[in-house]
């Protein structure tokens, strides 16, 4: 998103960033995000071209029985990009959603959610956007939001063609060293996951939160020794 807006500016009139009212917990996350610089989450940044599909993600902040908790799903395996993954709620942007250099991406993200798991948009306070960083094997610029479940809501399942399941992860279990691991893919890559809720975060999405609990301070000395192999369709 080129000019990220600040807490309180509203891009297109109807759609705003705020920090009002958050919860004291969340203030490293949101300062972070006014702070972070684009190659501090990933060296995978949108082509300078222009080229490349615009989409957007939802990290969304709960508080739970355990304490903060983020959401998140896990794809269908019958999906062609990204099968059977544990992702942050998300997809690309629609004409509708609006111009992808102002709230384009705010909009994209509460949609794609409320499609994708029955959130309740109004019940959601957006704070911030992290900078827009680029997926290779699919083509996608994606801007993260991040937000606030102010008013949660049910959720779950809506298309099992596109979702697999609906589920929270308690931060504690994000920073909890013995649930932290490497992946390494057949082509040599290495990234950061998560062994959490029976599932393996790796690919963005394990990136993108394991850039946000270093730069939130959040982050646990953790063993980067510890390898998960990766299968040659991931």
């Amino acid at each position: 998103m080129a000019g990220r807006a600040r807490p309180g500016e509203t891009r297109g009139g109807s759609v705003m960033l705020s920090r009002a009212g958050l919860p004291d917990w969340l203030d490293p996350v949101a300062r972070a995000a006014e702070t972070v610089e684009p190659l501090q989450l990933s060296r995978f940044l949108p082509p300078d071209n222009g080229s490349g599909r615009q989409s957007a993600v939802l990290i969304l902040f709960g508080e739970g029985e355990r304490g903060p908790e983020l959401l998140l799903m896990e794809r269908s395996g019958s999906l062609r990009s990204h099968a059977g993954q544990p992702s942050f709620p998300g997809g690309a942007l629609d004409p509708e959603d609006g111009d992808p250099r102002g709230d384009g991406p705010l909009r994209a993200a509460l949609r794609e959610a409320e499609e994708e798991t029955g959130l309740d948009p109004t019940g959601v306070q957006l704070f911030g956007v992290l900078p827009a960083l680029y997926i290779p094997v699919s083509g996608f610029v994606v801007t993260s939001v991040l937000g606030w479940w102010r008013k949660p809501s049910p959720v779950g399942v809506v298309d099992p063609n596109e979702t697999a399941r609906v589920f929270t992860v308690p931060v504690a279990d994000l920073t909890d060293p013995d649930n932290r691991a490497t992946t390494v893919h057949p082509s040599g890559h290495q990234g950061p996951a998560f062994l959490v809720e029976s599932a393996l975060v790796w690919g963005f999405t394990a990136g993108v939160i394991d850039r946000l609990l270093h730069f939130a301070g959040w982050e646990r000395p953790w063993d980067r020794g510890k390898q998960v192999p990766l299968g040659l369709r991931s």
